[in-house]
């Protein structure tokens, strides 16, 4: 699995969910649940992570998307 984006904005993690979805691009969203730890407080970032075969594809449409800038680079 590979990481795309990180972030606690959870427009953004709707709306990369729903482009991913679109592209059938199967995805999972890391520490969503989070809140119920940190008191809902929304300081904990989620991760979006595809299958490492959908990386390209993936951060090929979240850049046609405009979202380049919110790509995690790769470690």
């Amino acid at each position: 699995m590979r990481e795309l984006v990180r972030t606690n904005d959870m427009v953004l993690v709707s709306a990369v969910g729903a482009l991913l979805d679109g592209a059938n691009i199967r995805h999972l969203v890391l520490d969503q649940n989070m809140s119920i730890l940190e008191g809902s407080l929304g300081v904990l970032p989620r991760r979006i992570l595809v299958h490492e075969d959908d990386d390209r594809e993936a951060r090929q449409i979240l850049s046609d998307a405009g979202l380049a800038h919110e790509l995690r680079t790769d470690d």
